[in-house]
């Protein structure tokens, strides 16, 4: 607990509006002793700032330091005081002065008297940015011995990258592959698409050079014919079960690069465009392994084709064809029918196409996979000429100028459309496509037809990891990315929902090999740095580098269990008796947890329930609404909710005087308490803000906001028994690029609490 507080104030945050001695002698008056240091310096970030604080520190025995200016997004790495003294920030240029609007909505003149609602405003957030800073603890993480070891699983081309890049920068490296040889899908390839300069034609996977030298690393061990049976522990303190022809063996591990791979999807959903039933259409995976082989042949009669057509896109065709054969059908026959005594309930009369979801994730894959399949028609048979329809071509980026290559060879042939069937008429297959590029119809004749191959992740497939975790064995399913290992892919490429271990490659999103090639080395950085930081004792991501973890008050423990079940990350395990058991680095510092818990018995020593309780009491809030106005408070998730915040401000946008922000590390671990605290205290609101859950997942503690959601419905029910408002607490969601919605959301909340009046408990 912050004893002995120095106070600084930026005097170039705060003005023109603000004087910042004034506020210096406000901070002295209401805090006493315990601020025996209060002072204002023009820039405080500058190297005369700095010096001055240090100064202080040092001459004082100061044990914190509250800077009082610019966003803590600002300067962040600036102001460090020592181990000892614990640093916080106060809002006062984004939040106040650069957002501050007039009730009235004139504007505020610069040097003339300052509004009543500006002086309540500043005075609010320097009361509780000082009772936040008293409420804080320095933590004391807890520092385990570490195994350095990192476990890849995977022995293909993501996989071996993988193993060399951690290898390379001085780890020890077990690679699994569960086959008896390494090289993946890759060994199956004829050639991959264009990797180094001047990206025009394909290339050989150079593969076999790749197995060579990772087995041939002294830092790598290589287990063919292996599984991963069970993999147990927490980051940089797993143990890893190894099964290998009835063998185990449990291995100490740090953490997992995860590069398991794909697999081709099911080709039921190809049955519509001939597959299965016309012996010369064929995939464009089987058309790869003919290659391999040495030569393209019909299947039908073994002879080489003199036409071969290559479809991009079958998805929009599929939903199209469900949608109007749902159409067509009466709404009686969609449905079961009755079932009768001592019968089995009859199936829907139609069954709607299966769409290959994985197809349309692979889209970039398809184009590029058409390109390069057409190139090997043209160098296996010159005389031979190749067609390729799509719908779309996406070739990004560099891939352009293997797109525009093919465009200029004269036996390759590109045209858009939309393919709506394949059939036989004699010995040759005809493609059928409309919304060409003419705006018609076209048929094209072709011996071969060869249709794309979904990438489907191994993950989608079977668990792969098979974690000890009371979550589950596998990845928790959120409905969203059909089986692909990422947490999320807007800012954490690589992080799966299990601390420690990091994905790669196509189990992670389909790419292409050069894609795959990064992904590797970004994985294994990301599996060094999670055992570094445990190692130290801090978080990895996305709180980077914090030092506290949660403290649990067993005594108070009902075993409600609702910590272990709401965990985003697993962290939590049950002992024998079902009371919480930490794993201190599997925690991601979100505090989802210390909101879950009903009896308050989890906090972090720089972020708990009481902090954030004392400091909502420290708002002053007026008796009346038309004596000082309403008061709302905003508790802002600092991932997406408090930057979108701070972004307005900068550009200009302004919200309500009456509101209160206080930034939460995630909206799951607002705990109920709060909004009690606030309502008891007559704020006549609250705003929950926080990042996108649902189909538009964008939380980065995985489901956070989703979970407050859940709570919130909790919340309005206990309202209502009390007799106030449920919309007086309300959720908003917010992606940081929508920073411009943010006081628009503001101000309608605003109005809304206006309308329905003052909160029933102000003035008590």
């Amino acid at each position: 607990m912050a004893e002995k507080i120095g106070v600084y104030i930026d005097e170039s945050s705060v003005a023109p509006l603000l004087n910042a001695e004034e506020l210096v002698a406000f901070v002295k008056a209401k805090c006493g002793g315990a601020c025996p240091v209060v002072k204002s310096h023009k820039r405080l970030s500058s190297a005369d700032g700095l010096a001055m604080i240090k100064a202080d520190v040092d001459a004082g025995g100061l044990d914190a330091v509250l800077l009082c200016g610019t966003s803590p997004r600002v300067d962040w790495d600036v102001f460090t005081f020592g181990d000892k003294v614990l640093v916080d920030r106060v809002n006062l240029r984004e939040f106040v002065t650069l957002a501050y609007k007039n009730p009235d909505g004139s504007a505020v003149a610069a040097g003339g008297p300052v509004p009543a609602e500006l002086t309540s405003m500043v005075r609010d957030y320097l009361r509780m940015g000082v009772v936040k800073l008293q409420k804080m603890h320095k933590p004391n993480p807890e520092v385990p011995e570490t195994v350095k070891t990192i476990l890849v699983l995977g022995g293909g081309f993501t996989g071996l990258h993988a193993a060399l890049a951690a290898a390379g920068a001085g780890s020890d490296v077990v690679l699994v592959e569960k086959e008896g040889k390494l090289g993946g899908r890759a060994a199956g390839l004829h050639k991959t698409f264009p990797m180094s300069y001047p990206y025009l034609e394909a290339t050989d996977t150079g593969i076999d050079r790749l197995i060579a030298l990772v087995t041939g690393n002294a830092k790598i061990t290589v287990k063919l014919n292996t599984t991963l049976k069970l993999l147990s522990g927490a980051p940089a303190l797993y143990e890893a079960t190894l099964a290998s022809g009835g063998r185990e063996e449990i291995l100490p591990v740090g953490s997992v690069v995860l590069a398991a791979g794909w697999s081709p999807m099911d080709t039921e959903a190809l049955a519509p465009f001939g597959y299965g039933r016309l012996k010369n259409v064929v995939t464009s995976a089987e058309f790869e392994a003919m290659v391999k082989a040495g030569d393209i042949k019909r299947p039908s009669d073994g002879k080489a084709p003199s036409s071969v057509a290559f479809v991009v896109d079958v998805t929009k065709l599929l939903e199209t064809a469900t949608q109007a054969a749902v159409a067509e059908i009466p709404a009686e026959a969609a449905k079961p029918a009755e079932k009768k005594d001592g019968e089995e309930q009859a199936p829907p009369a139609f069954t709607p196409i299966k769409t290959p979801k994985h197809l349309a994730y692979s889209s970039e894959l398809t184009s590029l996979v058409a390109l390069k399949q057409a190139n090997y028609v043209r160098e296996k048979l010159p005389d031979a000429v190749a067609m390729i329809v799509y719908d779309n071509m996406m070739v990004p980026g560099l891939n352009e100028r293997y797109y525009r290559a093919a465009q200029d060879n004269p036996g390759i042939m590109l045209t858009k459309g939309t393919v709506t069937g394949v059939t036989e008429e004699g010995s040759s297959l005809v493609v059928a496509a409309k919304d060409t590029l003419l705006g018609g119809a076209i048929t094209l004749a072709a011996d071969l037809v060869v249709l794309p191959t979904g990438l489907v992740p191994a993950t989608a497939l079977d668990p792969t990891i098979n974690l000890l975790y009371r979550q589950g064995p596998a990845f928790p399913d959120l409905g969203l990315f059909d089986g692909f290992a990422d947490s999320n892919y807007i800012c954490f490429p690589y992080e799966t929902r299990r601390t420690g271990i990091y994905a790669a490659g196509c189990v992670r999103q389909p790419m292409t090999m050069a894609q795959a090639r990064e992904d590797a080395a970004g994985a294994a950085l990301k599996a060094i740095q999670c055992i570094e930081s445990a190692s130290r004792g801090v978080a990895v991501h996305p709180r980077s580098g914090d030092l506290s973890y949660p403290v649990f008050n067993f005594v108070r423990c009902t075993q409600c269990k609702r910590c272990t079940e709401e965990c985003p990350f697993g962290a939590l395990d049950d002992d024998e008796k079902g009371t919480p058991k930490p794993n201190p680095t599997r925690c991601r510092r979100c505090g989802t947890c210390m909101g879950a818990c009903p009896e308050r018995v989890i906090s972090f020593d720089n972020y708990n329930i009481d902090m954030i309780g004392s400091m909502i009491r420290e708002c002053e809030i007026p008796p009346r609404i038309d004596q000082g106005g309403p008061r709302v408070l905003i508790l802002a998730c600092e991932n997406d909710a408090y930057p979108a915040l701070d972004m307005a401000a900068l550009r200009g946008k302004k919200w309500s005087p009456y509101v209160r922000i206080i930034p939460v590390r995630c909206l799951g671990s607002v705990n109920a308490i709060w909004v009690a605290d606030a309502i008891s205290t007559g704020v006549d609101g609250v705003m929950l803000l926080g990042c996108k859950y649902g189909d538009d997942y964008q939380c980065h503690f995985v489901k956070g906001s989703e979970i407050c959601n859940r709570r919130k419905e909790n919340i309005a029910e206990s309202l209502k028994r009390l007799g106030v408002e449920p919309e007086r607490v309300e959720q908003y969601q917010v992606a940081i690029d929508e920073y411009d919605k943010v006081p628009d959301m503001i101000d309608q909340f605003m109005e809304m609490v206006l309308a329905i009046g003052p909160n029933p408990f102000k003035g008590y």
